[in-house]
């Protein structure tokens, strides 16, 4: 049985990543800090769903605290690490960006140090569509310079494509990063926005629609994202002879057994159609408050996922209006509304 060591599993991603794998037949082991960026009780009720299986297993513990994880992966010897975990939200980031460095940068390396250490087959990192930035040509490609980005949040996982570069070329080591595009789903976290337009509709409070809804998302559903990350995994970097072995298209590093692939839908959807559907599946009207951009939001992302399907054959297809129907049917079961 393949062991896979799983940062992140009481996280909206996480928590469906481990339940994918443990079907697939894995071993995993999870590791969280349950902080309460957001309500830990929905966190705790992740965890205990995929305790339920008897090949998951997991340590609560601080990403900064190198002792307590490295002790993790050197008992578990994992052939696999995704790292997951890290402090999430653009907005927030605003707020208090030194949680963002602690978290997403120290953390981010000792994840990367222990990998290096126990030479594991393959290691996966999540990064985010905002590191684009203010680019504007679309669809994002993973190919394109990604050097304007407009938050702390987006830099922590630039800086995180970098440092994990550098470890991939220096020890060797195959990484995968990839670029995710607005998740949304079932048990998703409560600061995104389909949790708060769903709950404020049904309690009848008005949603924020930013930039007046002029805005574009490139909506993945989770289970998607999750099974591509699941594909990524068989699908190992390997350092190239030359640079011109690599395939046009291909973001392989030509210096190292290093990747980033974007997961999306493929497709932009604007936010007033996105608040369209969430209405339709609630069969109620939102109180809508149009406001202007906010600092740091970008107006549209769409994703160029076409390495994604040439690396896996597959490609997230979940259209947004089903996406939503499935998330309002576990919000009122969750919330008994």
């Amino acid at each position: 049985m393949k062991k896979v060591l799983i940062t992140g599993t009481a996280g909206f991603i996480g928590f469906h990543l481990a339940q994918h794998l443990l079907r697939e037949g894995w071993q995993v082991h999870g590791y969280d800090g349950l902080t309460d960026y957001y309500d830990v009780r929905l966190k705790e009720k992740r965890h205990a769903m995929l305790l339920q299986n008897e090949h998951f297993a997991c340590t609560i513990g601080q990403l900064e605290d190198q002792a307590a994880f490295d002790a993790v992966a050197d008992q578990f010897e994992p052939d696999v690490i995704v790292h997951l975990a890290a402090q999430a939200g653009v907005r927030y980031s605003l707020e208090n960006p030194r949680a963002y460095i602690d978290s997403n940068v120290i953390g981010t390396f000792n994840v990367m140090e222990a990998a290096r250490r126990l030479e594991v087959q393959h290691l996966l990192m999540a990064s985010t569509s905002s590191v684009y930035g203010a680019n504007t040509e679309m669809p994002f490609d993973e190919t394109e310079k990604a050097d304007t980005q407009l938050t702390i949040y987006a830099a922590t996982k630039k800086a995180n494509e970098s440092m994990a570069h550098s470890y991939a070329h220096l020890w060797n080591l195959p990484t995968t990063m990839f670029r995710f595009f607005t998740v949304y789903g079932t048990w998703g976290r409560p600061d995104l926005a389909l949790y708060k337009f769903v709950d404020a509709i049904l309690d009848d409070r008005p949603i924020d629609i930013y930039n007046h809804g002029e805005m574009y998302r490139d909506f993945t559903y989770v289970d998607d994202l999750v099974r591509g990350i699941a594909l990524l995994i068989d699908a190992v970097p390997e350092r190239p002879e030359t640079p011109e072995n690599i395939e046009d298209g291909d973001s392989l590093s030509p210096v190292a057994p290093y990747r980033i692939v974007n997961i999306g839908n493929s497709d932009k959807v604007r936010l007033l159609d996105f608040i369209d559907a969430i209405e339709d599946s609630l069969g109620k009207k939102a109180q809508r408050n149009y406001m202007d951009i906010q600092m740091g939001d970008v107006p549209a992302t769409w994703a160029n996922a076409d390495l994604l399907q040439r690396l896996t054959g597959y490609k997230p297809q979940t259209d947004f209006r089903d996406g939503i129907d499935r998330f309002v049917t576990w919000f009122r079961d969750y919330h008994g509304k």
